[in-house]
C-alpha cells in the first residue's frame, strides 16, 4: 500500500501545475484523499480534500478559485490542479488518505491528518515570484 505524489517542478508566478497522486496496492476511491503542503520553516497545512463517496470538496481559503481537486478512478489517481500559482505556494505538497474530516451537514468546513497519519514521499512545487 503506498501513494506516490508527482508533477511538482518550478514555474513563474502565474503558472501551472497539475499534481498526480497514484495509489498502488488499494483502490484510491475507498478512501477520501488529501492534499497537504509544507513550505521551509512551517507546518503542515491542508490544501485540499476529495470525500470518496459523496464527491465533496474542500479548500483552504488561500488556494479557493485557484486549485482544483479531482479523482480518476480508471487510472486510481487524485489530481491537484494549481492554476494562478503564486510564490506562497512554494512548498512540498504531500497526499495522504488518513484524513480527519469536519462537516456541517452535507459540506466539508476542514479537514486534518491523523496524528498518526502514514506519509509518503511529497512533491517539490517552486514559485517563482
Amino acid at each position: 500500500v503506498q501513494l506516490q505524489a508527482s508533477g511538482g517542478g518550478s514555474v513563474q508566478s502565474g503558472g501551472s501545475l497539475r499534481l498526480s497522486c497514484a495509489a498502488s496496492g488499494f483502490p484510491l476511491d475507498y478512501y477520501a484523499i488529501g492534499w497537504f503542503r509544507q513550505a521551509p520553516g512551517k507546518e503542515r497545512e491542508g490544501v485540499s480534500c476529495i470525500d470518496n463517496l459523496s464527491g465533496s470538496t474542500y479548500y483552504t481559503d488561500s488556494v479557493k478559485g485557484r486549485f482544483t481537486i479531482s479523482r480518476d478512478k480508471a487510472k486510481n489517481t487524485v489530481y491537484l490542479q494549481m492554476d494562478s500559482l503564486k510564490a506562497d505556494d512554494t512548498a512540498v505538497y504531500y497526499c495522504a488518505t488518513d484524513l480527519d474530516i469536519q462537516w456541517s451537514e452535507s459540506s466539508i468546513i476542514g479537514f486534518t491528518a491523523v496524528s498518526d497519519a502514514k506519509w509518503y514521499q511529497g512533491t517539490q512545487v517552486t514559485v517563482s515570484s
